[in-house]
């Protein structure tokens, strides 16, 4: 069963993302969302754990990191989708499990 993650909290100011990352299994994509996105950000050590994962794919909400001035800064192998991306990645997978 594939799960789509939704990351919402920068990785500097909740451990939302390690809980994530820590169950999310192999063959699931997280998408970064909202403040989320910072967690895609080059030269810091989030970077270096999307780096290090194998198995699963990571997405940005491009309207997110565009908002946030980070659309350049994004890490390797990020990839950016916009609403109908994120849209497509719902459609895809099994189910949705949002981390709040």
């Amino acid at each position: 069963m594939s799960l789509l993650h939704t990351v919402n909290k920068s990785p500097f100011e909740s451990n939302t993302f390690d809980a994530c990352l820590g169950l999310a299994k192999s063959g699931s994509t997280i998408l970064l969302i909202e403040d989320g996105v910072y967690a895609a950000t080059t030269g810091n050590s989030v970077a270096d754990k999307i780096k290090n994962t194998t198995g699963i794919n990571f997405c940005v909400l491009g309207p997110d990191a565009q908002a946030r001035g980070i659309q350049g800064k994004l890490a390797e192998g990020i990839k950016v989708v916009d609403y109908e991306g994120f849209v497509d990645l719902v459609a895809e997978h099994d189910a949705v499990q949002a981390w709040l």
